[in-house]
């Protein structure tokens, strides 16, 4: 007699799905429009994690999204909640992230009225997202449920949203359960290598760059061999810094908006450029200015696991449909020329990164970030991992910190403010042993500053360090260029950081001159408690090349 298939709840039909998808986490803002799913979470082993706020709980699940491969899962409730979720859903999907986002829902009987909070999530949500729907049954939740694990890890990855009605949560089913939903791999077929090898053979000033998402370690591993048997410069794309060694002799420099000039010409001079995984949008391509549209002066060979990008700003001569680890995994059947002709490009290419990547004194006020970065490059364990949001302060971060392996940089290439502190705390609590650390401009940290709490309350041991010059230093370095001497709302008056972390109960520390800082920093990691390192620079000291006085000056004699 075939077993009876017990009635449950929508809301722990929703957590069994997660269970049998290996979830181990969830991160939320409680709602009642959802708590039959959070009375089903008390009886599993699932651990949650309760935010400040709906975009620094959605910020959480997006960089657990990209340091687990599989989709970060964030639970919100309906109206004011799902529109503070928005702007982590825009970081996932520009940064190609795997995420579920599930939104409580008014009742089914309620729809159409304008009800309390209410919201149509399709409308809001259609172009932020992969695919958005609503279930309107609870025994439809493992079909629901199945889809949206598929199109969160597939092809491109990204966010999915699902709404849920209070009163279908709480409506029993006889359903079986959902199994496990495996993302799918593409790989290139064996004409696709044959080209790209004749390709190889024939050119003279090759360029391989990495980004994008859906990387394992298997595959950081086989492209690394690749470029070592092809002798290739290798770059990475803005913030997917993890994707190779900074140390390795092949590496040739972050392909970006603060791109060295020697990289961005060699990018343009290529003969042939090998994009694995990446979309070369903006922020990558430097404004557009590295490749032409939309046809590029350069051999493109553009490898990602979506069909839909190959061809749609860049045409390549050669696209491969392949998922990172399915183009990796066929790399052994490619095989080198005799002689190498592009070894001394290489070479090059290696040591004008490690001349650009060396801090050089700049004597601007008592702290200088180039000295801070030099210090934790020389102290800090290979696999710390690193955090930031969006604002100049980064640019030192990319520049001069030398990434060793993956999953060791969190930034949104969707230059999301506020990213830093709620990425480094979901990143605690996946890797508990290693240092994390938060970048975080004063304007930046102040998005999200109410996270630190949840650290504290989770005792996740991050350090912040907040870089505090006084104001949005991005948008008034914009100024100077565009309108010196016109500087409106831009400046910042700001709380004592330091103070504020003991508030919460964890440790604070000022600092004001460069020789304080890593005895500060040991103090910071000696105490065990979640961290906050105020780091005072001086206004002028704007970037790691220019103060403000010098854009100023440029703009006024342009």
């Amino acid at each position: 007699m075939p077993d009876v298939i017990p009635s449950r709840t929508g809301g722990r039909l929703i957590v069994e799905a997660l269970e049998a998808n290996g979830v181990e986490r969830v991160f939320c803002v409680p709602g009642e429009s959802y708590l039959a799913v959070l009375d089903a979470l008390h009886d599993s082993a699932i651990l949650v994690t309760v935010a400040r706020h709906e975009g620094g709980a959605a910020m959480m699940a997006e960089a657990w999204g990209k340091l687990a491969g599989k989709p970060g899962i964030c639970f919100v409730t309906r109206g004011p909640g799902a529109t503070n979720a928005a702007a982590g859903l825009h970081v996932a999907m520009q940064d190609s992230t795997p995420m579920i986002l599930f939104v409580g829902q008014v009742g089914r009987s309620m729809r159409e009225r304008e009800a309390f909070q209410e919201i149509d999530y399709r409308k809001m949500f259609g172009d932020v997202v992969k695919w958005v729907a609503e279930i309107d049954e609870a025994e439809r939740i493992p079909e629901f449920l199945s889809r949206a694990f598929q199109v969160a890890t597939s092809g491109r990855p990204g966010p999915v949203v699902l709404a849920l009605p209070e009163d279908m949560l709480r409506e029993k089913a006889a359903v079986a359960s959902v199994g496990a939903s495996e993302p799918i791999e593409t790989y290139p077929g064996l004409t696709q290598t044959a080209q790209l090898q004749k390709m190889l053979w024939k050119a003279e000033r090759p360029l391989l760059v990495l980004g994008g998402s859906r990387w394992s370690d298997a595959a950081i591993a086989s492209m690394q061999r690749f470029a070592e048997r092809f002798d290739l410069p290798v770059g990475v794309s803005l913030r997917r810094q993890g994707l190779f060694d900074h140390e390795h002799p092949n590496f040739a420099g972050e392909v970006g908006i603060a791109i060295n000039p020697a990289l961005a010409k060699r990018a343009k001079e290529a003969d042939l450029l090998i994009l694995v995984g990446g979309r070369m949008s903006e922020m990558p391509s430097s404004g557009y200015t590295l490749l032409d549209i939309p046809q590029p002066k350069q051999t493109l060979v553009h490898v990602h696991g979506g069909a839909d990008e190959l061809g749609r700003v860049y045409r390549p001569t050669l696209a491969i449909n392949a998922t990172p680890n399915g183009f990796a995994a066929q790399l052994e059947a490619v095989h080198p020329p005799a002689t190498i002709p592009w070894s001394a490009e290489t070479r090059a290419a290696n040591e004008s990164y490690r001349a650009w990547s060396e801090p050089k004194p700049r004597n601007v006020g008592g702290v200088e970030m180039g000295a801070v970065m030099r210090t934790l490059r020389d102290h800090l364990d290979k696999d710390a991992i690193l955090t930031n949001g969006a604002g100049n302060y980064a640019n030192w971060v990319h520049r001069y910190h030398r990434f060793r392996g993956s999953k060791t940089q969190l930034a949104p290439t969707s230059g999301s403010m506020g990213y830093g502190l709620p990425a480094a705390v979901a990143a605690k609590l996946r890797y508990p042993e290693r240092t994390v650390i938060a970048f975080a401009g004063d304007g930046c940290f102040q998005m999200t500053s109410n996270e630190f709490g949840t650290a504290v309350q989770e005792g996740a041991a991050i350090i912040v360090i907040v870089v505090d010059n006084g104001m949005y230093g991005t948008i008034r370095a914009h100024q100077e260029r565009s309108y010196p001497d016109r500087i409106e709302a831009t400046k910042l008056v700001n709380p004592d950081f330091a103070a504020l972390a003991r508030a919460y109960g964890g440790h604070g520390e000022t600092v004001e001159r460069t020789e304080d800082f890593w005895p500060a920093f040991e103090r910071a990691q000696a105490t065990g408690k979640p961290a906050i390192l105020h780091v005072k620079v001086d206004p002028q000291a704007i970037s790691p090349s220019s103060t403000i006085d010098e854009i100023k000056g440029k703009s006024l004699k342009g």
